[in-house]
């Protein structure tokens, strides 16, 4: 059964038993989640800061890709400003004409944590990424694509005239 305001929207009434089940359905949801068994999963990013803190590029390539061979691949476009006038906010886009690309990561070689970003893709989807980076200093940023067993690179210098992270 519905019925129409004067304005024409319909109405459902709500009868006491959908109106009690909602209730208790409410008053349960929050009492769980004030008293803490509803809560959400804690993000897991801080493990790659602590993970690649103080390490240098080339022990941040060895912890990620151990001894695999990376070749520079001209399939892999960059578009990033050359000039950063604020080194907190450098966007880039990464697309690539390779085939069935797995991940996606972009250091910045200079950077006191030089993993920026890490992309897990699924091989299907057309590839480009974005994102803003922060950056140090002037410095190259890289990018490694894993294409099936392979690791392709492509690397372009951006000149910050404003630093963005702390040392």
């Amino acid at each position: 059964m519905t019925y129409q305001t004067q304005t024409g929207v319909a109405i459902m009434p709500v009868n006491r038993r959908e109106f009690l089940k909602k209730s208790v359905s409410f008053g349960a949801c929050s009492m769980a989640l004030a008293s803490g068994l509803l809560k959400s999963d804690p993000a897991h990013a801080e493990w790659l800061a602590e993970q690649f803190a103080r390490h240098k590029l080339e022990e941040t390539l060895k912890t990620l890709f151990k001894d695999a061979k990376i070749t520079e691949s001209d399939k892999i476009d960059i578009q990033i400003p050359q000039i950063a006038e604020n080194g907190a906010v450098v966007p880039i886009t990464v697309t690539s004409r390779l085939d069935g690309v797995e991940n996606i990561s972009i250091l910045v070689e200079k950077n006191p944590v030089p993993l920026a970003a890490r992309f897990d893709l699924s091989p299907e989807l057309e590839l480009s990424v974005s994102t803003r980076l922060k950056m140090a200093e002037t410095s190259d940023v890289i990018v490694i694509v894993q294409a099936g067993n392979n690791l392709y690179s492509a690397r372009q210098t951006v000149k910050v005239t404003i630093g963005g992270c702390g040392g």
